[in-house]
């Protein structure tokens, strides 16, 4: 708890575009958790290095690498990052020409991997740049994560683990619809001669009761109608021509 160090992949601009986890895999394919991340004293060198506790694991530190939706990106050399050694320089093993792991593939900040750098700070460090630490817990390897919002990438976080908080001014707008399409259509100014749409009759009684009272509403309207129905038919003369008897 006092000694925890935060682990996160960073863009250059300083987005920490994933915070790194207990299960998230290392370039040696092993998880975070499976790396030195306990120390009873902070390493006093820059920067710090995690090394694998694998047996016969060539890791040296916790290195990241992204994936494309749950697909491993590959290298310049067109190899995945697991043909490479995950030692020294990263070299690919099934080829001479690469010398390194180098990947073109590009973040949701837009900005490449290769330009992405796997960091290991202290808990003072991040103070200082203003980045969350969250709660302290007494469990191991939890690496960067602070809450629910540090699982999502860093331009879809809306808080001080991500791209920021949205502008004060912005949370204190009037409301409106802006230019969404779907907003805009149910919102009470999507009115026609001044009357709402269907849709917007629906939405506006929707938002007034809870949704079982709702249905229960609508069911209870339905069963009216066929009771309704059923007695119109009873009072209608039975205009059927009488069926001809067979012998």
């Amino acid at each position: 708890m006092q000694n925890r160090l935060f682990v996160s992949w960073r863009s250059p601009n300083g987005m920490d575009c994933k915070l790194v986890g207990p299960e998230t895999p290392c370039f040696c394919t092993h998880r975070y958790k499976q790396h030195k991340t306990d120390f009873k004293e902070l390493p006093k060198e820059r920067p710090i290095h995690l090394p694998c506790k694998v047996s016969k694991c060539q890791c040296k530190s916790y290195h990241y690498v992204p994936l494309n939706g749950s697909q491993p990106i590959r290298c310049r050399c067109k190899h995945f990052a697991d043909d490479h050694s995950p030692a020294g320089s990263y070299h690919c093993t099934k080829c001479s020409s690469c010398a390194g792991f180098h990947s073109s593939f590009t973040c949701g900040c837009s900005q490449p991997a290769f330009a992405h750098d796997t960091v290991v700070e202290t808990k003072e460090e991040r103070l200082a740049q203003g980045k969350p630490i969250g709660q302290e817990v007494p469990y191991a390897a939890m690496g960067g994560l602070t809450g629910f919002s540090s699982l999502a990438e860093g331009y879809m976080r809306l808080d001080e683990s991500g791209i920021g908080a949205p502008d004060r001014r912005f949370l204190e707008a009037s409301e409106d619809c802006g230019s969404h399409p779907f907003l805009r259509a149910y919102h009470p100014s999507s009115m026609v001669a001044g009357h709402p749409s269907a849709d917007n009759q629906l939405s506006s009684v929707m938002r007034k009761e809870d949704d079982m009272s709702f249905y229960e509403k609508r069911y209870q309207e339905r069963l009216e109608k066929e009771k309704e129905q059923k007695r119109l038919n009873s009072r209608r003369p039975n205009t059927q021509r009488p069926k001809t008897p067979i012998f």
